[in-house]
């Protein structure tokens, strides 16, 4: 098989839409897909908060490292992934072309690289732990922290939504594929075809948002039928939900190590500071 056939094969819509089940349903495994999500929240909300409170750049740095280092054993799949890595090019980039045009200094670039380090520690945070969790995790994760039932169920219903959401966008996308012909000459750079396909991409939305809405209906119709806002007022449908949570010795191991590490990285800035003057 050519190389040419494997990229193709590994960039197709299938492939993505693939990906992003994986993802919403946290079937790679990893570290924190057997930990408690309770825990993993923790970590999560540790890991997003620590960087925010220094302009050290040698603690965010170390930070960095760490929220890298969780990626790769929470098994984060390439198609976030790369998608986080090239926002991260496309942001160093524009902070060179920002220093280059606007007449910045190194002072104006190391600014700039600051925070743009710091929302790369919460995003690959936020990619390790949403990751490895699934909706029914998640929502049950929410619901034991007290967050409002109904905001537990939209997280875990928006998360059984996406794959439909994709499902119904490649359908339609399809049908319009081949009710329409692409443009006979492609222009300079290919730039009718780029128009063309943007063009029915924004199309393809309106009938997405009918069939959704339909599927919205009948969902609230079925849980209704179910008792479910009763299920939410009740204290014993709580119960139920959160009664298989445990936190396990896996759990208050990865917490103890995340908060030596942070402890760590401030420490490290402490010994070796360097700051944006």
């Amino acid at each position: 098989m050519s190389v040419a056939r494997v990229q193709r094969d590994v960039l197709s819509v299938e492939w993505v839409k693939l990906e992003l089940i994986r993802t919403a349903y946290a079937t790679r495994g990893g570290l924190f897909a057997g930990m408690d999500p309770r825990a993993v929240v923790g970590w999560y909300a540790a890991m997003a908060l620590a960087p925010w409170f220094t302009h050290n750049l040698t603690t965010v740095a170390c930070l960095f490292v760490v929220a890298a280092a969780a990626v790769v054993l929470a098994r984060v799949g390439p198609l976030v992934l790369g998608l986080f890595v090239i926002g991260l090019v496309l942001e160093l980039v524009y902070l060179a072309l920002a220093a280059t045009l606007f007449g910045g200094d190194l002072t104006a670039v190391v600014a700039l690289l600051e925070v743009t380090a710091k929302l790369g520690v919460l995003s690959l945070a936020s990619l390790a732990a949403f990751v490895s969790l699934d909706p029914e995790k998640l929502s049950d994760a929410l619901l034991a922290l007290r967050f409002p039932p109904a905001v537990a169920f939209a997280v875990s219903y928006g998360y059984r939504m996406m794959p439909i959401l994709v499902e119904e966008f490649a359908t339609v996308m399809e049908g319009y594929r081949l009710r329409q012909l692409p443009p006979q000459q492609r222009g300079l750079l290919g730039w009718r075809v780029v128009v063309h396909w943007a063009v029915v991409a924004v199309k393809a939305f309106y009938p997405i948002f009918l069939n959704t809405a339909k599927s919205v209906r009948t969902t609230v119709e079925a849980l209704e039928a179910r008792g479910f806002t009763f299920a939410t007022i009740d204290p014993r449908g709580r119960a139920i939900r959160i009664g298989s949570l445990r936190l396990g010795p896996l759990d208050l191991a990865v917490l103890a190590v995340t908060a030596a590490l942070v402890a760590g990285c401030y420490a490290a800035g402490a010994q070796w500071p360097l700051h944006r003057s």
